[in-house]
């Protein structure tokens, strides 16, 4: 029998997935992480990009994070983000949209602020872009 863990994916507005894995994907601050059962606890900071969830079949479940916390526990994985969605729910074009508007922002503000802003709505918009990939090269697979 396959050892499995349970992973919660949560947003501030609601609960994105519930279920057992045997393995969980994400790119933490300091690189790509890769989580099955038994993994040591851990708490780290999340970088916006994928989180992947590899059930027992094999099936991968790929989510989008704008950024957030993940963290294990002997029992659960959590994964705790303000925006958090489905990768197969995001939409291209408004993310096409928003990498366009941030770059449009970054080369006419010369304000530290707007510049700041600017450039976390970049990577927010190139990250849903690359789970986007991700998702269609899983597909083809």
């Amino acid at each position: 029998m396959t050892q499995t863990i349970r992973v919660d994916i949560v947003s501030a507005e609601a609960e994105i997935y519930h279920g057992d894995a045997v393995m969980v994907v994400a790119t933490g601050e300091l690189g790509e992480l890769g989580i099955t059962p038994r993994h040591a606890p851990l708490i780290t900071r999340l970088k916006p990009g994928h989180v992947d969830v590899v059930l027992a079949g094999g099936e991968r479940q790929q989510f989008w994070v704008s950024g957030g916390i993940l963290e294990v526990q002997p029992q659960v994985i959590t994964v705790l983000a303000d925006t958090a969605a489905r990768a197969s729910d995001l939409d291209e074009a408004s993310a096409q949209r928003a990498k366009k508007e941030a770059e449009d922002a970054l080369a006419n503000r010369t304000d530290a602020m707007e510049i700041a802003e600017a450039q976390a709505k970049l990577v927010q918009a190139m990250t849903q872009l690359q789970a986007l990939e991700r998702l269609r090269k899983n597909l083809k697979h």
